[in-house]
């Protein structure tokens, strides 16, 4: 049987009309996964953004997890996770009246755009805490709070004995759990917050002192705590800020500030660490001729980790320790700490020092200390390496290097470091991961294109026969 080409056009045409109307049909149901896929990197994306601007902005008073700083209130809790978007954003943008909380917002003054806002709200609403810790860790943003201090026993007992020793008592329990990471040992003030142990302070009216240490100080980092401490503490911290001439000097210590780590600053300082000290303290910290063990019990437990990072930073004098704050930022400082501390739990009695013979180029390949069990194999490679020094410690400066206040990191800290957990997160930038479906499609209207130019070349190439 022979086809004629009429029919053979109108049967590629309505093939073709089948393939256009298959594929729209196709399209048409596969939309709403494909805008649901879309949407969710979105939410991805948002929140890796999020993290970062809560390192930044917010962990200093809301904690590395949303936890809460003392009666700063916490951002992870199912109370704030089930607000309205539309709440979470005004309280955000605008600030609250009576506290702590500035207004962020570009129309109020502050510093965010609206949609970084969204982002922090999606972050309140669907965040994972834990990843937004680890960024803040990274960053080298950790705040130095909410840690507490032992009160010297001995020198309390000597309170106790004064006139209203007992309320005395309680007010400096209730500060060294509360107060003193922002207010300092023995109250003398730190970068965070001014000294309470202050005549000036401390001839104040108690009633208008008991009112700030109640409501807070509007537009600073001074929260109301009369949700937090009871009527008694209150009364017993204003007996303490009126009466400091009365509490013998040490009595509330200077408190130790753990370094917060993660798997990329153990990997950042295992690096650091091999580079810039592997040549003094050997390659596992056990101390060479150069310079005394870090990797020993008696070190590591007598020196806390406050006091490790201002030996680090400031050096010390009249040895070959150098200051290394002039040439590493704050937060390779914080990872060589956390490193260091992660031997700490395997840290032999008596140190085994090594010989490293020869001058100093020739043991600067020495290999890396190895992590502790479930650390990382690999350093980040990123870093570039410090100026090569010498670094030492006698034994005898540690206990007296811990009583020294560690600045907080400045607002320049960190950046570049601390890619966090959602490694899921899709490049949102057009072209670069097209939907099959949407190929396939593609090329179904391209074929059906050139079936239909063809079909129209070829009745047009046959019309002057037909006339002939």
């Amino acid at each position: 049987m022979k086809i004629s080409s009429r029919t053979f056009e109108y049967l590629t045409g309505i093939l073709a009309t089948t393939l256009l109307a298959a594929g729209l049909l196709w399209y048409t149901f596969e939309e709403p996964n494909r805008l649901s896929q879309a949407n969710e990197t979105q939410v991805h994306a948002d929140l890796d953004g999020a993290m970062t601007l809560y390192a930044e902005n917010c962990a200093v008073c809301h904690g590395l997890a949303g936890e809460g700083i003392g009666a700063t209130p916490g951002l992870n809790n199912p109370g704030l996770a089930g607000m309205s978007a539309d709440e979470l954003f005004k309280v955000i943008a605008r600030g609250r009246f009576d506290t702590a909380m500035p207004a962020w917002g570009q129309a109020d003054g502050g510093a965010l755009s609206d949609y970084q806002i969204n982002t922090l709200v999606t972050l309140i609403h669907q965040g994972d805490w834990q990843a937004t810790q680890d960024r803040v860790v990274n960053l080298g943003m950790a705040p130095l709070v909410p840690f507490a201090a032992q009160a010297d026993a001995a020198l309390l007992e000597q309170v106790a004995v004064l006139p209203q020793g007992e309320q005395l008592s309680l007010g400096i329990t209730v500060f060294a759990e509360n107060c003193v990471a922002c207010h300092g040992a023995d109250g003398l003030g730190t970068a965070l917050a001014p000294a309470l142990n202050d005549p000036a302070v401390g001839a104040k009216d108690p009633a208008e002192l008991e009112r700030i240490v109640s409501s807070g100080v509007p537009s600073t980092l001074m929260a109301g705590w009369k949700n937090v401490l009871t009527g008694e503490e209150i009364a017993g911290v204003i007996s303490l800020i009126t009466g400091w001439d009365q509490v013998p000097a040490g009595t509330i210590p200077e408190p130790d500030r753990p370094v917060a780590v993660t798997a990329e600053s153990l990997a950042l300082g295992s690096d650091l660490y091999s580079q810039s000290c592997t040549r003094c303290h050997g390659p596992s910290g056990q101390g060479t001729q150069r310079a005394p063990a870090l990797n020993v019990k008696s070190f590591l437990t007598a020196t806390n980790d406050s006091a490790m990072q201002q030996i680090i930073t400031l050096g010390v004098p009249g040895t070959a320790m150098p200051a290394w704050g002039d040439r590493m930022p704050e937060e390779q400082i914080q990872a060589i700490v956390g490193f260091i501390r992660s031997w700490e739990a395997g840290a032999p009695e008596v140190a085994q020092p090594v010989r490293m013979g020869g001058p100093w180029w020739r043991n600067s390949n020495t290999s890396a200390p190895s992590l502790p069990s479930g650390g990382v194999a690999s350093a980040a490679q990123s870093t570039p390496s410090p100026t090569p020094q010498a670094e030492n410690q006698p034994a005898s400066t540690p206990a007296a290097a811990g009583q020294a206040a560690v600045q907080p990191p400045g607002p320049g800290a960190g950046q570049g470091l601390g890619q966090g957990h959602l490694q899921s997160v899709q490049s949102t930038s057009g072209g670069q991961n097209l939907d099959w479906r949407i190929m396939a499609l593609t090329s179904l209207l391209i074929l059906a294109g050139f079936i239909l130019v063809g079909l129209a070349v070829d009745r047009l190439w046959r019309l002057p026969s037909r006339q002939t």
